[in-house]
C-alpha cells in the first residue's frame, strides 16, 4: 500500500511540474525558433514530447529501480511517443545515475531551430546550435 501511494505521490509531483513547465513554454515559446511561429510550435511539441519522455524514465525508475533505452519505454507502453518529431529524432542516454533525453535536429536548415535539445533526470533543459 505504501508503494502505491508514493506512485501516486509521483504522479501528482509530475502534473505539478508539468503545469509549471507548460506555463513557462507559453512565456517563451518564441526562444529557439525566433519569431517564426511555425518553428516556435514545432519547439514547444519537441521541449514536450522530451518531458514526457523523461517523466516516463523517472516512473520507470520509481516502480522498477533503473533507467532505460527508449526503446525499451515504447516497448513496456511507458509511453506513447513517436521516436521522432520531425525535424527532431529522439534518443536516451542512461548511466546508473541518471538519464539524459536528447532531441537531435536531423536536416541542416533548421531555420534557427537548436541542432539539439535535451533535459536530464533533474528535468533540467540544454540546447545547442
Amino acid at each position: 500500500m505504501g508503494r502505491l501511494f508514493g506512485f501516486i505521490g509521483l504522479v501528482a509531483a509530475l502534473a505539478i511540474g508539468m503545469y509549471i513547465y507548460s506555463k513557462d513554454i507559453q512565456s517563451t515559446s518564441a526562444v529557439g525558433g525566433g519569431n517564426n511561429p511555425k518553428a516556435a510550435v514545432n519547439i514547444t511539441g519537441v521541449r514536450t514530447d522530451l518531458m514526457s519522455i523523461a517523466q516516463a524514465e523517472r516512473g520507470y525508475f520509481a516502480t522498477e529501480g533503473k533507467y532505460v533505452s527508449l526503446d525499451e519505454l515504447i516497448s513496456s507502453h511507458a509511453i506513447a511517443i513517436s521516436r521522432q518529431r520531425l525535424p527532431y529524432t529522439y534518443d536516451v542516454e542512461t548511466s546508473g545515475g541518471g538519464f539524459r533525453v536528447i532531441a537531435t535536429r536531423a536536416l541542416e536548415d533548421g531555420s534557427g531551430l537548436p541542432a539539439q535539445l535535451s533535459v536530464d533526470q533533474d528535468m533540467e533543459f540544454s540546447e545547442s546550435q
